[in-house]
């Protein structure tokens, strides 16, 4: 199943991009592929996006050492309190991260958890070294190729909302992340924002 296409591929990327492939065959029963694959990938997940507000601009005045070292803060501040509620780091792109989560309950309570955290960092610190958090949430059946990578409409919506959307401090959910929250320790209102790929989106008071 290895050849020049995904070289460098897991397994796992292996088979998917070759049912893709055999889907755009002329002949291809496409229903029958889809089928197999999302019996192969195809589970319920919840996605958590986040992404450091104003980091590009920040990293371009003061350059790539700056750059690493508030990343490499940024990670030692919230992989530990990711681990504590049951996440999992799909993607580190930059100052990006996509984390999966088996329900919204958890990837809230981590998110906020992260939001306090990085408050509590950023005391007394100037303002570029300051690490400003921005997180998106979404829940839904999405695809997930192992250990490497992560598709579905709630992932756009995820990302969307946390990379694009979202502000410093702020944490955004889709309405199907809402809706399947367990508890509700804070208030939620509705975003004023066309978001592409979900219906409706929110932003939680915490």
């Amino acid at each position: 199943m290895f050849d020049a296409t995904t070289a460098g591929a897991t397994w796992s990327e292996s088979q998917l991009w070759h049912l893709i492939d055999e889907r755009t065959k002329p002949d291809a029963d496409t229903k029958a592929i889809d089928e197999r694959i999302w019996s192969l990938f195809g589970s319920e997940w919840t996605v958590m996006a986040t992404d450091l507000c104003g980091f590009s601009r920040r990293t371009s005045e003061f350059g790539i050492m700056h750059f690493l070292q508030v990343i490499q803060e940024f990670k030692k501040r919230v992989f530990p309190i990711v681990a504590n509620y049951d996440g999992i780091v799909v993607k580190v792109e930059a100052d990006s991260l996509i984390l999966l989560f088996r329900t919204p309950q958890k990837a809230l309570d981590c998110a906020i958890d992260m939001q306090r955290a990085c408050d509590v960092l950023n005391v007394g610190r100037d303002p570029e070294f300051q690490i400003l958090l921005c997180v998106g949430i979404g829940h839904g059946d999405v695809l997930r190729i192992g250990e490497t990578d992560v598709f579905g409409h709630e992932v756009n919506g995820a990302c969307n909302l946390g990379e694009d959307i979202a502000k410093a401090g702020e944490i955004l959910l889709t309405g199907a992340a809402l809706e399947r929250l367990a508890e509700s320790p804070g208030s939620t209102e509705p975003l004023d924002a066309d978001v592409p790929g979900v219906t409706a989106a929110f932003r939680y008071l915490y």
